[in-house]
């Protein structure tokens, strides 16, 4: 999917990808319910790479529905409105965390208030997701 940079909703869309440090993905659990939950996320121009703990609810999900949503917060006020659907897979020939320099940097505040390392947290959030977008929507 791409991304149409020469509208101002797709402007901002490219922005926030780039200065986000939080998304909400959800996933469908077994009853059908929709379960959000807060992510950090790199965005390489074609998907999200999410990392996890193995054994979560987001990961047993993923593998009965592959279908999911990802979104970024609003203002607050109802505006800056993006979200995306698609599809998520566990992805391991993705590099660890640590490996990542763009991941390390963004992060790095983030690493240090969960007093985590770059290792370290790699170590313990060692499953890699990607989330390929398939359709795009907000305002």
């Amino acid at each position: 999917m791409q991304i149409d940079t020469k509208t101002e909703f797709g402007q901002r869309v490219q922005r926030r990808l780039q200065e986000a440090r939080i998304a909400w993905l959800t996933t469908v659990d077994e009853q059908g319910t929709p379960q959000p939950r807060p992510v950090w996320f790199l965005w390489d121009g074609e998907s999200f790479l999410i990392f996890s703990r193995p054994s979560t609810h987001k990961l047993r999900h993923i593998t009965q529905n592959s279908q999911v949503a990802l979104h970024l917060d609003g203002d607050g006020l109802g505006g800056d409105i993006i979200v995306f659907t698609g599809e998520a897979a566990v992805s391991p020939e993705a590099p660890t965390a640590d490996q990542i320099l763009a991941y390390v940097e963004k992060y790095t505040s983030g690493f240090a208030r969960i007093n985590m390392s770059a290792a370290q947290f790699a170590q313990e959030y060692s499953v890699a997701l990607r989330v390929k977008p398939l359709k795009l929507r907000g305002h």
